[in-house]
């Protein structure tokens, strides 16, 4: 497992304090590079799309909606038709994203297990711990309506404030939930879910609690091992559920073997 901690070091989304000037001065430049990036592929979407040469659907949708909000990209594409592999690290990078379900909370301080898991476990929606949900099937929380929304990830992580951000969602105070099936070629046994989340958060896989992330904390790959479980031959569903307060939100998760390498002969459809 050091090779694993190792790797989590070079992962971590967090960095030591630049002199002053210098991250101001690169951050800047990020946030103009993404926006010019976001531009242009909604400027080539729309034109497209104006043209007939491509339909939309709902997830595609998404991505030049919202008008006067960032765009999806870069972050995220609609889930394409074929299996998608994880990358070359076993993430995986296709879910069904629910948009958010208000739940203030001005600090993060407070999430303990205890709130973590009343919150987490409470039925929001009908179907929210065993449907496999649809493309931008809707659901009803508290009178609010909510779309789900299928979706590939450009980066090992899924970036749910940006998610919400693009589609003039709550960004703060809010709960997340992700839906992704597992397609395994044969039974896996010991295997591991490997999770980081920002903030807490809870998962399951086929209907069992597999991982819990408490209190506030950054996302760091790898961050809670679950116990060991096995990956049935064929389908196998990973759900879960994301809580933040003030903050970004996101989230990154891959199986690892009990050696600690990650699984990739598996694939990602949500079907």
């Amino acid at each position: 497992m050091d090779s694993v901690r190792a790797d989590n070091n070079r992962r971590e989304r967090t960095r030591e304090p630049l002199p002053s000037g210098i991250g101001d001065h690169r951050e800047r430049r990020a946030v103009l590079s993404d926006l010019l990036e976001q531009l242009r592929r909604s400027a080539l979407a729309v034109s497209l799309a104006a043209l007939g040469v491509v339909s939309q659907s709902p997830a595609a949708a998404a991505v030049t909606a919202a008008p006067g909000a960032p765009n999806l990209a870069p972050y995220f594409t609609p889930a394409g038709a074929a299996p998608k592999a994880p990358d070359a690290d076993g993430f995986l990078q296709r879910w069904l994203l629910l948009e958010p379900i208000v739940k203030p909370n001005r600090s993060n301080t407070g999430f303990t297990g205890t709130y973590v898991r009343q919150a987490l476990t409470t039925e929001y929606f009908p179907g929210q711990f065993k449907a496999v949900p649809r493309d931008g099937q809707p659901v009803s929380v508290a009178g609010a309506p909510l779309r789900w929304h299928a979706l590939d990830t450009a980066l090992f992580d899924v970036k749910l404030f940006n998610f919400a951000q693009s589609l003039n969602k709550p960004t703060y105070g809010v709960i997340f939930w992700a839906v992704t099936v597992v397609n395994s070629p044969r039974e896996i046994s010991n295997v591991r879910l490997a999770v980081g989340s920002n903030s807490a958060s809870m998962w399951w896989v086929n209907g069992k609690e597999a991982a819990g992330l408490f209190g506030d904390r950054r996302m760091v790959m790898d961050d809670v091992v679950s116990p060991p479980l096995t990956l049935h031959k064929g389908k196998n569903i990973v759900r879960g559920a994301v809580i933040n307060g003030p903050g970004l939100s996101d989230f990154c998760v891959r199986f690892i073997d009990e050696d600690g390498h990650p699984i990739r002969d598996i694939t990602l459809d949500l079907r």
